[in-house]
């Protein structure tokens, strides 16, 4: 039955003249229109069981894999206006891996007028200074209308945030919260924030570093506030905007249980309180990250669990690529002579990579050529000094 209406629909098509004088029922090699298994159900709107076999030869093309390519249910009637979608990418300086991940997002992309749909939105994007491989991964927000959902949304930001910069900024961290209904999320929400008591400047700088709090519900909003205040900061501390960071990407189930492991390796409750205010991103990590760290510098370093959580920084500092590099370097130096064995280590560890640099490697570079070696990873780190004996790390 739905064979037969597509052949007479079809018939009745191809009898009516092109407006271009071109007969429509000889096919266009530029427009290259689907195989008609697929083609003639898609006149009339009626679903395709089977995948289109010239929707699937064109998205491999596009890069896709050929299980991911078969899944996709939209079908491409116009190659010729895919391959333009596909080149105004690239004037816009999108690579081809940016369009296959476009692409498998968001097929439908390619089926989009490249001019009068897309070249706005990629000029407005592009105003705002967002990469296009972060637009890639949000490929949604092209699809979406530029007069009635974009441009209002971004008019808000600009009235909170201020600059295009930052506004720019934040669309980049969370492209996503882009989406969400202006009226019933990103009003309340910020409503929400100023009747808590955040100062403006604090909304503007909380949605400049993690706009994603919009897609959050007001109810959720004031939850984190109560969370963030039991670390003990209030709404005009610098560290409470950077509280709320934290707790928009973190469950409340998932605190308490990243509280209870720090709590096991015999950290009191009011010196986790002021480790968290310092450095919440302690709770960023993940538990097994936690108990790797702590373990290294209670076990092989010999460090007071007190002078670690006094400076929590060094618990967010990356094991393999600062910490360790940086505990070779001094074991060099302390071999050396160069510096006092009996050196603060915990505070000699801090620091940014060019503050450490600078005091540790550079000043020792030509004297001993091997510190440069051991911040590169070449020397391993095994273990410091007691005297003249090497005490090894626990294997």
């Amino acid at each position: 039955m739905i064979a037969s209406i597509c052949r007479r629909q079809l018939l009745r098509l191809r009898q009516i003249p092109s407006a271009a004088g071109i007969n429509p029922s000889r096919p266009n090699p530029s427009d290259a229109l689907l195989s008609h298994a697929c083609s003639s159900a898609a006149l009339v709107g009626v679903p395709v069981s089977k995948p289109c076999p010239t929707t699937i030869s064109y998205l491999i093309s596009c890069g896709l894999p050929p299980a991911a390519a078969s899944a996709c249910k939209r079908r491409i009637r116009s190659t010729a206006k895919a391959d333009a979608v596909r080149a105004l990418f690239r004037t816009y300086g999108f690579t081809d891996a940016d369009i296959t991940e476009v692409v498998r997002r968001k097929a439908w992309i390619l089926t989009l007028d490249p001019d009068r749909i897309l070249r706005p939105k990629l000029d407005l994007f592009a105003s705002l200074r967002i990469k296009p491989r972060r637009l890639a991964t949000a490929p949604n927000l092209l699809d979406r209308s530029l007069d009635k959902h974009l441009l209002p949304r971004i008019q808000f930001l600009r009235g909170i945030i201020g600059s295009d910069g930052d506004v720019g900024s934040a669309i980049y961290r969370a492209p996503r919260a882009l989406q969400v209904d202006l009226d019933k999320r990103m009003r309340p929400v910020v409503d929400a924030l100023r009747r808590l008591g955040l100062p403006d400047k604090s909304i503007s700088k909380l949605l400049t570093i993690e706009m994603s709090v919009l897609t959050l519900s007001v109810d959720r909003i004031t939850q984190i506030f109560d969370d963030v205040k039991v670390l003990g900061l209030g709404v005009t501390d610098t560290g409470f905007v950077y509280g709320i960071r934290l707790f928009c990407n973190l469950s409340r189930e998932t605190w308490l249980r990243k509280v209870a492991l720090y709590r096991s390796f015999g950290v009191s409750e009011g010196d986790l309180q002021k480790a968290i205010k310092r450095q919440p991103t302690i709770l960023h990590l993940s538990d097994e990250n936690i108990k790797k760290k702590l373990r290294f510098f209670l076990d092989d370093l010999k460090f007071e669990l007190s002078e670690v959580m006094e400076r929590p920084v060094l618990i967010d500092y990356s094991l393999e690529k600062t910490i360790i590099p940086r505990c070779a370097v001094i074991s060099v130096l302390m071999r050396e002579r160069k510096i006092d064995p009996n050196i603060k280590l915990p505070s000699a560890l801090l620091g940014s990579a060019k503050g450490f640099s600078k005091r540790y490697v550079l000043r020792h570079a030509q004297d001993v050529p091997d510190v440069v070696k051991a911040y590169e990873g070449k020397i391993a780190f095994e273990g410091f000094r007691d005297g003249d004996v090497l005490v090894p790390l626990k294997p």
